[in-house]
C-alpha cells in the first residue's frame, strides 16, 4: 500500500515539473511552493523507509504481484478451512463484485466455532492448574480464657473461576499441630519447609498478622508441592475433617440447612484437593443426599446420589452401595428419572446373598459413622 502511494506521489510530482517547464520556470515555482515541500517529504520518507520499500517501477510491479498472490493464498486457505462442499464465493457477480454470500458467512461462522472449540480444548488440556492458598482475612478472637487470631484461607484453582469458594478458618495452634505431625512423619521432606516461630509478644499487631498470613500461605503451598505429604491423611484432614464433624453433628440434631452448608464446603475442599474417590468423599455425598432430601430438594439429592453410584460402579461390596442404590431408586421415582439400572444392581446384590432389609439407610449410616 505504501509503495502505491509513493508511486502516485512521484507521478504527480513529475507532472507538476512538466507543467512548470512548459510555463517558463522560475516565477511559477515561486507561486506554488507546495511542490518543493512535497519533494522534501518524499526524500525524507524514502530515507526513513530505506531497506523496506523500493522505488523502481519493476520492483513495484513485483511487490504488487506478490501482494495479490498472498491475498489469493490467504483466500484459498480460508476456503480450505470451511466445510467441504461449500462454494468458495458463490455470491461474486460476473463483474467481479465480491459481495458476501450466505455460504461464505456460514464458512466464517464455522471457522469461528472451530477456533472456539480449539480454545476450550487447549484451556482444559494445556494450561497447568495449581492449587493456591490465600489468606483472605484475619480476625482477633477474644474468649474467656484466651485470645487468638483466626485466619480464613481460601483454596483456589489457578486458571478457573470458582462460583462458591472452598474456605477454612484456622488459628496458629492448628498450623503448629499440623507442622509437628508432618515433621514427625516426613522428617526428610519437611527439612526444607519453613514455619513461622511462636512469638511471646506483639502477636496481635497488624504487622505480625500480615507476616504470618504470608508465611502460612507459603507453608501450605510448600506442603502441597510434595507428593507424599499432599496425599497424607494428616494434611488432607487438616482441611476438611472439622467440616465433616460439624456437618455430622448438625445432621444428627436435625439442623439440615446448617448441615448442608458444612457438607457443601467439605465437598468443595475435597474437590480442590483432588480426593474425590475416597471414603470421606462418599460420606460427604451421603450427607448431601440426606440434607437435600430432608429440605425437599429432590433434584439436587438425585444428582448427588448419581455421582456416588458412578464412583461405586466398579465396587460390589462397599457398605454404602446398597443405601445409595435404595435412595437412588426412591429419588428417581420421585423426580421421574430412569431407575431400572439401580433396581437391576439391587437384584444382583440379592443374588449374592445380601440381606437388603438389614442394611442401614444413608441417614442411619451417617449417624453411626465415627469421624475421628
Amino acid at each position: 500500500m505504501a509503495s502505491r502511494l509513493l508511486h502516485r506521489l512521484r507521478h504527480a510530482l513529475a507532472g507538476e515539473g512538466d507543467r512548470e517547464g512548459q510555463g517558463g520556470g522560475g516565477s511559477e515555482a515561486e507561486e506554488f511552493p507546495e511542490s518543493s515541500e512535497l519533494e522534501d517529504d518524499t526524500d525524507g520518507l524514502s530515507t526513513r523507509l530505506s531497506g523496506t520499500l523500493s522505488f523502481t517501477s519493476n520492483e513495484e510491479e513485483e511487490e504488487e504481484e506478490a501482494e495479490e498472490n498472498e491475498d489469493d493464498a490467504a483466500s484459498q486457505e480460508l476456503g480450505d478451512l470451511c466445510e467441504p462442499g461449500l462454494p468458495k464465493n458463490p455470491g461474486a457477480t460476473e463483474t467481479g463484485d465480491p459481495s458476501p454470500a450466505p455460504a461464505e458467512r456460514q464458512g466464517s461462522n464455522l471457522l469461528t466455532r472451530q477456533l472456539q472449540d480449539f480454545w476450550r480444548r487447549s484451556r482444559s488440556s494445556l494450561v497447568p492448574q495449581r492449587l493456591l492458598f490465600e489468606v483472605t482475612s484475619a480476625s482477633v478472637v477474644s474468649e474467656r480464657s484466651s485470645k487468638y487470631v483466626l485466619y480464613t484461607i481460601y483454596l483456589i484453582r489457578s486458571g478457573q473461576f470458582d462460583k462458591a469458594p472452598a474456605a477454612i478458618a484456622r488459628r496458629y495452634s492448628d498450623f503448629e499441630r499440623l507442622n509437628r505431625r508432618l515433621r514427625h512423619q516426613f522428617g526428610c521432606d519437611m527439612a526444607g519447609v519453613s514455619f513461622p516461630r511462636k512469638r511471646l509478644r506483639r502477636n496481635f499487631t497488624a504487622e505480625t498478622i500480615a507476616k504470618r498470613s504470608r508465611a502460612f500461605e507459603q507453608f501450605l503451598s510448600h506442603l502441597h508441592s510434595i507428593t507424599e505429604i499432599r496425599r497424607s491423611s494428616d494434611f488432607l484432614e487438616f482441611f476438611f475433617l472439622r467440616d465433616l464433624q460439624a456437618a455430622q453433628r448438625l445432621t444428627c440434631t436435625g439442623m439440615y440447612r446448617e448441615a448442608l452448608a458444612a457438607w457443601s464446603n467439605a465437598y468443595r475442599l475435597q474437590d480442590r484437593l483432588g480426593v474425590c474417590n475416597s471414603g470421606r468423599f462418599l460420606l460427604t455425598l451421603a450427607g448431601l443426599v440426606v440434607c437435600h432430601q430432608e429440605l425437599d430438594e429432590l433434584s439436587e439429592a438425585h444428582c448427588c446420589c448419581q455421582q456416588a453410584l458412578q464412583l461405586l460402579e466398579a465396587q460390589a461390596s462397599h457398605p454404602l452401595l446398597e443405601p445409595f442404590l435404595q435412595a437412588h431408586v426412591h429419588l428417581s421415582w420421585k423426580v421421574g428419572k430412569d431407575k431400572r439400572q439401580s433396581e437391576a444392581r439391587l437384584q444382583g446384590l440379592l443374588g449374592l446373598g445380601v440381606a437388603l432389609q438389614q442394611q442401614p439407610t444413608l441417614k442411619e449410616f451417617l449417624i453411626k459413622e465415627a469421624l475421628d
